[in-house]
């Protein structure tokens, strides 16, 4: 594989932070910027500021413009491009390039009206309604977090960040926007001979399908270039979900002998250094990994002290909000949308950021407006690639019901795949790609 210039500059534009709670020298930052003064004038009508430009904050600022021309909109990205986790697997394997997946912020700010800062936020102070940036500070009436996930490497290392630090820069998750998946490509790409183990985060985590996807597009790569190599995926679930007929039978009849899943593999130790990782089912030595941590909210939901606790009062590593307003419940003027939200069966991807995004939209829009507004429900659409010669692909649809004030899922699953499923897998990212940005 080879890796053109052009590809490494915009990646270098989004290179991936990855981090725990804000460290003393944010703390410090955050209090200079503060200093700093205003970024911008104090709003003069209504000043919704969104932080994250993803899939869910992005589709927040076009639609809450689109709802009420009148409302000032701020979207804040530390990332100067937009990269696209969804569609990453089939970019990893060869199937799509990176001008696929690739961005830019300007054209839909300067499109729909909304004003694109591309800063880092340092630090939120809710009851002065301010986020701080390093370039200042900005007050705002509404404030709309979608800042994503961040990698949660104490579970595995506790307090020794220097090998969280060892694992991530030599295994790469490659589950955030950024270099990780170009250090990802090269790996599997250049790989050579042994085992490839991929491990599967326990819990909520990003695209629940992403693992089981991700192992069929490395052995679709190992089978192309005649690797002597196994995909091995670790799994601390009984059986792959969603969508394991059609990825089972992908691996019995494309890559029997290449792809082995290993079920009710809970991880108990990781050791990257000398490439070992003992589990429930065994230890398993690998030449290489794709070392994927247990998922948390983004740092921006813990900066703002909105993070949920179980009963014994700890922290559940998910944000606490409404399940059907997403308004923070600490904070009615803060809504919480996309990866960071928790307590709902919502899955933790693309397409449901988008939906989740147009709902918050009309319900600050409508509190804008002084209208009530009875929120729907999102939905969610993922297709998975199976297979690269010819191209084929699977997918699940959920809708959502309200039932007894519970949130119910209805999925409809195509586990048999075909070209036709991999044809509509690029026409749905070509549309949603189009609606965001275009």
């Amino acid at each position: 594989m080879s890796v053109s210039r052009r590809d490494l500059f915009k990646l270098a534009g989004v290179g991936a932070i990855i981090s725990a709670l804000p460290s003393k020298s944010s703390f410090a930052a955050a209090e200079k910027a503060g200093k700093m003064g205003a970024m911008l004038p104090p709003p003069k009508g209504n000043r919704v500021v969104v932080c994250g430009g993803g899939w869910a904050g992005l589709t927040v600022a076009k639609y809450l413009k689109k709802e009420d021309p009148n409302i000032e909109v701020v979207l804040i990205e530390k990332r100067p491009n937009f990269f696209s986790c969804p569609i990453s697997n089939e970019w990893l394997a060869g199937l799509v390039s990176l001008d696929f997946l690739s961005h830019d912020y300007n054209q839909p700010a300067a499109k729909y009206g909304y004003k694109f800062i591309n800063a880092t936020v340092l630090g939120i102070e809710r009851d002065k309604k301010r986020v701080y940036t390093n370039y200042g500070y900005i007050e705002y009436n509404y404030l709309v977090l979608a800042p994503g996930i961040r990698y949660n490497y104490s579970a595995w290392f506790k307090d020794d960040k220097q090998m969280a630090e060892y694992a991530r820069v030599h295994y790469p998750p490659a589950f955030i926007p950024g270099s990780e998946h170009l250090a990802l490509k090269r790996k599997v790409w250049e790989f050579e001979e042994g085992d490839f183990v991929i491990t599967v985060p326990p819990g909520a985590y990003r695209c629940p399908p992403a693992p089981y996807e991700r192992a069929a597009m490395i052995a679709h790569v190992f089978k192309k270039n005649k690797v002597k190599g196994r995909v091995i995926i670790l799994d601390p679930k009984g059986d792959i979900a969603p969508k394991g007929p059609g990825f089972r039978t992908a691996y019995e009849q494309l890559y029997l002998g290449i792809v082995e899943y290993v079920p009710n593999a809970v991880i108990k130790e990781v050791d990257p250094v000398n490439k070992i990782i003992k589990t429930t089912a065994g230890d398993f030595k690998f030449a290489d990994a794709n070392l994927v941590p247990p998922h948390q909210a983004g740092s921006l939901v813990w900066m703002a002290d909105l993070i949920a606790k179980d009963k014994e009062g700890k922290p559940t590593g998910w944000a606490d909000q409404d399940p059907i307003t997403f308004q923070a419940k600490a904070d009615p003027n803060v809504f919480l949308v996309g990866d960071v939200i928790g307590g709902v069966p919502y899955p933790k991807s693309g397409h449901m950021a988008n939906s989740q995004g147009k709902i918050v939209a009309k319900i600050i829009a409508s509190r804008i407006k002084g209208k009530e507004y009875k929120p729907t429900l999102p939905d969610n659409t993922c297709y998975s690639m199976v297979n690269g010669d010819p191209q084929e692909a699977i997918v699940i649809n959920v809708t959502y019901e309200l039932k007894d004030e519970k949130i119910e899922p209805r999925a409809r699953v195509i586990n048999e795949r075909s070209k036709a499923l991999a044809d509509a897998t690029y026409k749905w990212a070509k549309a949603l790609y189009r609606d965001m940005f275009a």
